[in-house]
């Protein structure tokens, strides 16, 4: 049985809901999950799952949250290497960019994407 984490921050409860029906869908998969918010989780955790699914909602001028999310993603990124993950989060402008632009960075770091991202527009409805 397969070791998840979900990793996550939310502002308004949208991409937390996000992470609620991830971790209901490895559950369901027949996975061991664990939920973090961003301020539970630390880069050491990484090496006790095998793979982790982040998730965070788009910030500013489409970019991860800076205050926890995007320090906590910086130093677990050093753990990518070879690690399966998924991205998810949800949006209230934009296009998406701050997803595309999170995909490369983990491609980057040689993480395997475990899945295509997952972005909704506000709350997540049936597709997301």
């Amino acid at each position: 049985m397969s070791k998840i984490a979900v990793v996550y921050w939310s502002g308004t409860g949208n991409t937390e809901k996000m992470a609620e029906l991830v971790a209901a869908g490895i559950k369901d998969g027949g996975g061991d999950v664990t939920s973090f918010q961003a301020a539970e989780f630390s880069a050491e955790l990484m090496d006790h799952y095998d793979a982790v699914a982040f998730g965070c909602p788009s910030m500013g001028a489409e970019e991860l949250e800076e205050a926890e999310f995007a320090p906590l993603f910086e130093q677990c990124e050093k753990k990518l290497k070879g690690k399966k993950i998924a991205l998810f989060g949800s949006y209230g402008w934009g296009d998406g960019e701050w997803m595309r632009c999170w995909e490369d960075r983990c491609i980057e770091d040689e993480a395997v994407i475990a899945c295509p991202c997952v972005i909704c527009n506000e709350a997540p409805d049936e597709t997301a």
